[in-house]
This record gives C-alpha cells, structure tokens and sequence, in this order.
C-alpha cells in the first residue's frame, strides 16, 4: 500500500515538473501564465496520484504494463524540456542552449524536405512571418519529431525483445485498458487488431494532416500566435508526442491481440492432449 502511495506521489511529482519546466526556465514568464500553469500542474497532479493509487482504472491505458507510459512520459518530456531550452537561448546563451540550438537545427535542415511534417510546420505560417519565427518553428519541429521517432522506436525495441508486456506477471485487460470493453461485442481479438491499425493509420497521418488543418482554418486560428514561446513549446511538442502515442498504441493493442490468441491455441492444445 505504501509503495503504491509512494509510486502515486512520485508520478504526480515529475507530471508537476514536466507541466512547470517552460515557467521555469524561460525568464520574464507573465505572472497570469504562471497561475495558469500552477493551475494545470495540480489538477494534471491530482489526477495522475488518484489515477496510480485507486485499485481501479479510469483513463489512463497500460498503467501496470511498463515501460509503455514511462516511455510516452520521457519523450514529451524531453521534447518541452529541449524546446525551451532553444526557446531559452533567444534571452540567455548557454552552452547548452547552444548546443542544442545547433544540433536541432542540424536536424531540421535534415527533415525539412518537400511534403515532409517539418515541411507542412512551416507552410502553415502566413507568407509574412518572420524569419525568426519561421527558423524556431522548424528547429523545434525537428528536434521535436527526432525525439518521437527514438521513443517509438523504444518501445518497439522492448517490444521485440520479449520485456513489453512482462512475461513474469499476468495482463489484466481491464485493468491497463480501461476505455475498451472486451464484451461489447464481436471478438476480442479481431476488435484490438482493428482499433490497433486504426492507431496505426491516424499516427501515421496525424503529423500531416494537423499543419493542413491550421492552414485551412488560417481564418480561426493564428498561426502568428506561435511566436509566443510557451505557446510554441506546447504546440510543437504535442504535434510530435500525439502521433507517436497513438503508433505505440496501436502497436500495444496489436501486441496485446497476439497474446490472447497465444493463450487461447496453447487452451486449445491442452484441451486436444486432455481428450487424447
């Protein structure tokens, strides 16, 4: 119970730092944005220890089936931690800030090639934007995507080397996805197969269609507002993080179909021999 209470509080921590860490770091922070962002971080804190330390699930997927979250958690963290830090450097230079200036734009020279995400980032910004904020939009996009790319590849990797979901302890499906009802109806297995590579499709997607999206509704929504820096941070960081959560979910799911059916043929042949 303890170290379940322990574990809740710890989570709520690093969500609170995560939330907080633009506030922090860039100065000259508005006082109404850091009320907001105090707001946000203990509302994103509550829920996440009532989330961890309550026995049943309300939300959040594969919290029992690490590292799935974890790797989610570090990967949006590090893409709002590398993000202000470049957003940091336009005030205070650093040697890391430098750095990581440098090796973002490195990489979005890299990835910004025709109809690629980085591309269609930076299309969706009027054609009089500055330069200024056409060059931070796409040095963020790229370290930004960069990370997504290594967090799916992650959890692939753990996936592949037989260490996701744990072979040492069951996998309650109610508990880790609480959001699919496995007798709604149809089979189980075609049914996380089917929700998975629908993941699977609309991560792939979601990356172009979103900067389409913004163009299109150009008239509702400022693209300009970008040059705020938490807007910035924010922005970009969830424009990366959303596709590559729903790819990895969609890989769970696909994984978790896998393992039913393994269950059931190994039933299946225990009955056979039984019989014989």
């Amino acid at each position: 119970m303890f170290s379940r209470i322990a574990g809740a509080v710890l989570r709520a921590a690093f969500v609170v730092l995560l939330v907080a860490t633009p506030s922090m770091l860039l100065p000259g922070t508005h006082s109404d944005t850091t009320q907001i962002v105090a707001l946000v971080a203990l509302i994103a804190a509550v829920f996440t220890f009532v989330e961890y330390n309550s026995d049943y699930p309300s939300l959040v997927e594969f919290r029992d089936a690490p590292p799935f979250n974890r790797i989610r958690f570090i990967a949006l963290f590090l893409s709002v931690f590398f993000i202000t830090l470049i957003a940091r450097g336009k005030f205070e230079q650093t040697t890391l800030t430098l750095f990581i200036s440098a090796v973002g734009h490195r990489l979005s020279e890299m990835i910004d090639f025709p109809y690629s995400p980085v591309r269609l980032m930076v299309l969706m910004l009027p054609q009089d934007a500055d330069v200024e904020l056409i060059q931070s939009l796409r040095t963020a996009a790229g370290i930004s995507y960069l990370v997504s790319i290594v967090s799916l590849a992650s959890f692939v990797l753990a996936l592949r080397m037989n260490q996701w979901p744990s072979r040492t302890s069951g996998f309650n499906v109610w508990t880790n996805m609480p959001t699919f009802d496995p007798t709604a109806g149809g089979d189980i297995v075609e049914r996380l197969q089917r929700d998975g590579q629908v993941n699977i499709i609309f991560g792939f997607l979601l990356p172009f269609v979103l900067p389409a999206f913004v163009k299109l509704a150009s008239d509702f929504i400022d693209p300009i507002s970008l040059a705020e820096p938490h807007t910035l941070i924010w922005t970009v960081s969830a424009w990366a993080f959303l596709p590559a959560s729903l790819l990895m979910r969609g890989i769970a799911m696909g994984r978790v179909a896998q393992l039913i059916e393994d269950k059931r043929r190994r039933t299946l042949s225990d009955d056979s021999l039984q019989l014989a």
